[in-house]
């Protein structure tokens, strides 16, 4: 007879990760770090199943505790009941808890897989591939405040950095994030990143800041490239359709086609190529599988996304890239900028620019209780920080298309808390 499991319990903690420097982008920067939430569930049996959500502080650990009214007594495999109870579409219109669901299915996985003996890879239909393959992926950086070493700027820096990575973690795709300077500039940068490591495919992503005419003259300018695709160039569906009309290169997206809604609009009237599914911005491994099987049906590309994981996270990713027959991409990770993990063993290993898939019960990650103490504090220490803000520019905010370009001519004096 089946076991039946309860949710007896509900934790929250804040942590807050350092990075190698910090990463730049189209609408702000990462500040050094990155900030997450580790969730735990607890079951009635003393099975514990690990979650990771971005950001945090009080009102995400107070989110996850009301929580507890709602799950507490339920049994973790039935995830679906467990969706609509606690994110029903029209009941949850005004708190979206898309990030929530995620975080509590990656904890449920965890706790089935370890109750089952078995990976979450397997509950998902069994893998399909062993290792998953990875992009390095290119910031634009400030220098670290502590050492005063990572700067990237210019187009010696990010050619540097870039055979670094490859050296060091055997990246064979390289994703540039861009929108930080004139396109113009980043265009010089990108071809020279490509013509630095011939037989290597590139991709890049402007965070969705140009204009459609400056997306354009920006793909047309690199279809001599070995371009996985160009990622959101511009914001919306119908610029999208507009450079794709234009531009002979797969176009993607993590902003565009982000729930079954835009992924169904997509499919009536293709604007995007390549669908990036993240574990924690689609609600989970299993509807990101589920979305998988609607882009197989239809012959889009699937990559995996990166929100800024820790190791938690990564395993979901891994997981997921696992059984997807129509991984068609390396995925995408910031993981390779981090300096630390909250997880047994510290940060999963490169080989190859892949990381294997965990072969242990559930999602195969523990947590390194010592990391969570002391990254908790480190957070609480130091708080929250503006992803949206440029600390090198105060006042500025981007405009969508943008015009506001740093200069990279300009060391720009940064203080960050540490």
């Amino acid at each position: 007879m089946k076991q039946i499991m309860k949710i007896r319990d509900i934790r929250a903690t804040t942590v807050t990760v350092p990075l190698e420097a910090p990463l730049r982008h189209a609408n702000g920067c990462h500040w050094g770090r990155f900030v997450r939430t580790i969730v735990e569930v607890e079951t009635d049996n003393g099975l514990i199943g690990l979650g990771e959500m971005g950001g945090g502080g009080e009102s995400a650990e107070q989110i996850f505790r009301a929580m507890k009214s709602y799950l507490v007594g339920h049994d973790p495999a039935r995830l679906e009941e467990m969706r609509f109870k606690i994110a029903n579409p029209t009941a949850s219109l005004y708190n979206n808890r898309t990030q929530i669901v995620a975080a509590l299915e990656f904890a449920c996985l965890d706790i089935l897989g370890q109750c089952w003996g078995v990976p979450v890879s397997e509950i998902l239909g069994g893998r399909l591939r062993d290792r998953v393959p990875f992009a390095s992926y290119l910031f634009f950086r400030y220098p670290n405040p502590k050492s005063g070493a990572g700067e990237v700027r210019t187009l010696d820096q990010m050619v540097a950095n870039a055979l670094a990575l490859k050296e060091r973690f055997g990246f064979t795709s390289h994703k540039l994030k861009g929108g930080v300077f004139h396109p113009d500039h980043e265009l010089a940068i990108y071809r020279a990143v490509a013509h630095a490591l011939p037989g290597d495919s590139f991709r890049f992503d402007p965070n969705a800041v140009w204009s459609t005419e400056q997306a354009i003259r920006f793909g047309q300018a690199i279809v001599d490239i070995r371009n996985d695709y160009l990622e959101d160039p511009v914001f919306g569906l119908n610029g999208m359709r507009r450079t794709r009309e234009m531009v002979h290169i797969p176009l993607a997206t993590n902003t565009v086609v982000v729930n079954f809604e835009q992924l169904a609009a997509n499919v009536l009237n293709t604007a995007v190529d390549v669908i990036l599914l993240d574990t924690t911005f689609w609600g989970g491994i299993r509807a990101c599988a589920k979305a998988a099987g609607i882009c197989e049906t239809f012959q889009l590309g699937v990559a995996v996304h990166s929100s800024g994981e820790l190791g938690i996270q990564l395993a979901t990713m891994l997981h997921l890239g696992a059984v997807l027959p129509n991984l068609s991409f390396a995925a995408d990770a910031h993981y390779h900028h981090l300096t630390d993990d909250i997880i047994e063993g510290g940060l999963m290993k490169y080989e190859g620019g892949s990381i294997p898939a965990p072969t242990g019960p559930g999602l195969g990650v523990k947590l390194d209780r010592e990391k969570l103490r002391q990254y908790s504090e480190l957070y609480k220490r130091l708080g929250n920080y503006p992803y949206d803000q440029d600390p090198g520019r105060p006042g500025w905010s981007p405009l969508v298309p943008n015009d506001r370009w740093a200069d990279p001519a300009r060391e720009y004096s940064v203080k960050f808390d540490q």
